[in-house]
């Protein structure tokens, strides 16, 4: 069943490392919801005929809007399509702004998942990426999630941080473990163009974490996550049997999905389209009927590509005889091919399944590139 992502791209300030669309113009909110609210109901025969399984709400900080902001969005989203009982609501929210009454009015009008960007335990680490909360509130924060009723809780944080040694990201990873969390997602450090970082870098201020040390780190988030009785998913991703993120596994697997909101990706009927990423323009298309988005409609050497890349992020990985049936005997003998061609430490081939072994999944990019290369 298909899912539907909502951006909200609005944050009090930008983290160092971010490079999500979003912007510190709180004033232009009413305006974007409403915008907002226009193009739900002016898409609404996309997926006319089908059931939405997963709504979820991303940024940006979602939490930066009240409950009835968002009610109201999700009231919109139900006036126009036909959403499951049982769906998976998801709200990423950031700590500071997680108090009891909110998380409560959150339950009451449907939001049933709660993606908590923590990031770190450590105060330090939260200033240099400049979080706006403390350890402290990130762990309370957490705590009362689960209090308020909320069952299905993920939280994020970051490894390879420059001065975040093997030893206190063990101590960040057990401290998540002991948190009532169904799901947890280990990103690493990236240092992406037109972000703070990467001024910071070019500017000799800051020095990129050295790969030993995030292989290191990644391979422990894979151990611990195991001991802990958590199934490693997909390479950023582990989560207790049975709760993985419906919502982005859609992305991995090449459901449909469609997507509101500035900057949003949407992915239906082999065709993939993203909307303009300004608020400012956004609103004003939207407003005035004029065309907001780009689309483009994927080849067969397109999709094949996407069938690898987002099958080997995930624990399920690919089948050969699926790629045999769905694009010919010819691209399975050559991926065969290049398979043999691959170190047996990074992977694991057994029949006509392929997937990346924990130290494969953080190569990933390079033997996905090797692969596609040669077929």
């Amino acid at each position: 069943m298909p899912g539907i992502y909502v951006h909200i791209p609005f944050c009090r300030s930008k983290c160092i490392y971010c490079d999500f669309y979003s912007i510190a113009l709180p004033s232009l909110i009413p305006d974007f919801c409403k915008a907002l609210k226009n193009e739900i109901a002016s898409r609404s025969n996309t997926f006319s005929e089908k059931t939405i399984n997963t709504i979820y709400f991303g940024g940006g900080t979602p939490s930066i809007l009240d409950v009835n902001r968002i009610g109201d969005v999700i009231s919109e989203i139900r006036k126009h399509y036909n959403i499951s009982p049982d769906a998976e609501i998801t709200l990423e929210a950031n700590p500071e702004n997680i108090t009891t009454e909110y998380l409560l009015a959150l339950k009451r009008i449907g939001v049933n998942r709660l993606s908590i960007g923590i990031q770190s335990f450590d105060d330090e680490i939260l200033k240099f990426l400049k979080r706006k909360h403390t350890a402290t509130h990130a762990i309370e924060c957490v705590k009362t999630a689960a209090e308020c009723g909320f069952d299905n809780i993920s939280i994020d944080l970051i490894y390879g941080i420059t001065g975040l040694s093997n030893e206190k990201w063990h101590e960040e990873l057990e401290t998540a473990f002991t948190l009532p969390i169904t799901h947890l997602s280990c990103y690493c450090l990236g240092i992406e163009e037109g972000t703070l970082l990467h001024r910071f870098c070019r500017e000799n201020r800051y020095t990129p974490c050295n790969d030993d040390t995030c292989l290191s780190q990644f391979l422990d988030f894979d151990r611990m996550s195991a001991e802990n009785g958590f199934v490693h998913y997909e390479i950023s991703n582990a989560c207790k049997s049975g709760w993985q993120s419906q919502h982005n596994s859609s992305y991995w697997d090449r459901s449909e999905y469609i997507g509101f909101g500035p900057s949003a990706h949407s992915f239906v009927a082999n065709s993939r389209s993203w909307n303009i990423a300004n608020v400012s323009e956004y609103i004003k298309c939207v407003t005035d009927g004029k065309t907001y988005s780009t689309s483009e409609i994927l080849s067969n050497s397109d999709i094949l590509e996407e069938y690898i890349m987002l099958g080997l992020r995930t624990a399920n990985g690919i089948r050969i005889n699926e790629i045999e049936k769905l694009f010919g005997k010819d691209k399975s003998d050559k991926l065969n091919k290049a398979i043999a061609e691959l170190n047996p430490a990074y992977i694991h081939f057994v029949g006509d399944h392929l997937s990346l072994t924990a130290h494969g999944m953080f190569v990933s990019d390079n033997i996905i590139v090797n692969l596609l290369k040669k077929i």
